[in-house]
């Protein structure tokens, strides 16, 4: 299968739908409108207002591609589909490229800060059968 040579965004069976609109509607309505379609908490978070750092992320977002943010607070809106983010995760920053089926997540939710722990094997004396293995 070939893949376009300008598409980022991965082949799916279906075209992509939020609520019922399709990713370009999405895309042509203005904040508030996609905000009445967003969960009570994203809508909460719209209707009181973005911070400086908030702003000055969504106008870096319409002149560039690719933003480096600490913002992983900040909601995915639909214009920001296509574009390249790298989220601070507390100590290096992930990179995400956005796609439609991320719109009206939390951007902390694509950069996590925990990772899997992955336990070894026991050390000598760890166990009561080690107690009789010798130590050379």
């Amino acid at each position: 299968m070939a893949k376009k040579a300008g598409s980022k965004l991965p082949k799916r069976k279906e075209e992509f739908t939020y609520r019922g609109h399709k990713a370009a509607d999405l895309a042509k309505l203005s904040t508030e409108e996609v905000a009445e379609m967003f969960p009570a908490r994203l809508r909460r978070s719209i209707k009181r207002g973005f911070s400086k750092e908030h702003k000055k992320l969504l106008a870096n977002l319409k002149t560039t591609d690719s933003v480096r943010t600490h913002l992983r607070d900040m909601i995915v809106f639909p214009e920001m589909v296509g574009k390249s983010l790298e989220i601070y995760n507390g100590k290096s920053f992930e990179k995400v490229d956005v796609i439609p089926e991320m719109v009206g997540h939390y951007f902390g939710e694509f950069a996590l800060t925990r990772h899997r722990v992955t336990h070894g094997s026991a050390g000598v004396g760890a166990t009561r059968s080690s107690k009789f293995v010798p130590l050379r």
